[in-house]
């Protein structure tokens, strides 16, 4: 095709690309939809015009002509693990959603707000056409909202109505089974697990993991109580430095979070215990970072940048084809995933 230049000092507009392009308006306006009739190459030339002459779509027009924002919004707590998987979530979403004509914007809420406040001024305002969110419930009231409302959205994570919905998760129960056995494989005889907060539905996964490989291998298993793996470093380490002093037979520790196996390090070398000698530690991370701290950590790799792509396609399709089948995906970690020094 024969690119037209383009006409100096004027906005872009869709007649502008299709002008330069040969191509007719609507054929223009479905390549920047990523219309699924529209060729790849027509596609990436059309992206290719609207990026170098600067063109911006009209919001409120775009509104009116298809009744969307052309808008994906990521929900999330501004109390989270920054260090690993909000940071890694963000920009993989934002990336699964690039080069189509969807955007992300991130809606925060705060601890102490009820999670449903967000989502209702979504939706309520039409501010976004599909929410991403995590820190799954078991019983989700974001989940059951959205379903009565007919509203698209993607879950990071899964509620007892994951069926129904689109999700991304990570098998945390296979993650705590394995966590059993690569500390039992080390000799390890009393474990304690660090989990995640009751409140979320991978918590009960993990937990029954860890009781069900522990009773299968013939280990002594318990739940630290009172803390949990969001409740912040300093408070994992003074309630593990506490199970040490009071129960010293305890050799091995599985972590919900890459802070919690940090804190447990702090609790472990405060007690004279030696890492990986006398006493080990198997948690999950999204970034490769603990190797580098202590190089003795037990670890499998969580693919939170995989997780985000996912979503992105997910939460897109609930958009344009709310009537198929919501998109699931379930990463399995395995014994081969395993780092360990």
């Amino acid at each position: 095709m024969k690119v037209v230049e383009q006409p100096t000092g004027t906005k872009p507009t869709l007649k502008t690309i299709a002008s330069m392009a040969g191509l007719a308006v609507p054929t223009v306006s479905r390549a920047l939809s990523d219309a699924p009739d529209i060729g790849a190459d027509t596609k990436a030339l059309v992206r290719k015009i609207a990026r170098e002459v600067g063109y911006v779509p009209n919001r409120a027009g775009v509104r009116l002509r298809t009744g969307r924002t052309n808008v994906i919004s990521l929900v999330m707590s501004t109390e989270h693990d920054m260090m690993n998987h909000t940071a890694r979530l963000i920009t993989s979403l934002a990336g699964g959603l690039r080069n189509t004509a969807f955007h992300m914007i991130v809606t925060p809420f705060f601890p102490d707000e009820d999670p449903m406040k967000a989502i209702r001024y979504i939706v309520e305002t039409q501010s976004a056409d599909a929410v991403v969110f995590n820190q799954v419930q078991p019983e989700d009231p974001r989940v059951d909202y959205l379903m009565e409302r007919g509203f698209p959205f993607a879950a990071h994570g899964r509620s007892n109505r994951a069926s129904e919905h689109a999700y991304y998760d990570y098998d945390n129960h296979a993650f705590a089974s394995l966590g059993v056995d690569a500390l039992a494989d080390r000799g390890r005889r009393s474990l304690i697990l660090v989990a995640p907060p009751a409140a979320h539905a991978y918590s009960s996964h993990m937990k029954a993991g860890a009781t069900e490989q522990s009773a299968a291998r013939g280990v002594d298993f318990r739940v630290v109580q009172r803390v949990d793996s969001d409740s912040g470093g300093e408070a994992i380490r003074a309630k593990v430095s506490e199970i040490l002093k009071e129960r010293p037979e305890t050799d091995g520790i599985i972590c919900g979070s890459t802070t919690g196996a940090m804190a447990c390090v702090g609790a472990i070398e405060a007690n004279r215990r030696v890492l990986g000698q006398d006493i080990d530690i198997f948690s999950k991370e999204a970034l490769p970072f603990l190797r580098y701290f202590r190089r003795d950590i037990i670890s499998v790799h969580e693919n939170v940048a995989k997780a985000g792509d996912f979503l992105a396609r997910a939460a897109m399709q609930a958009i344009k084809d709310p009537s198929a089948p919501p998109m699931q995906m379930l990463e399995v970690p395995t014994k081969e995933q395993i780092t360990q020094g």
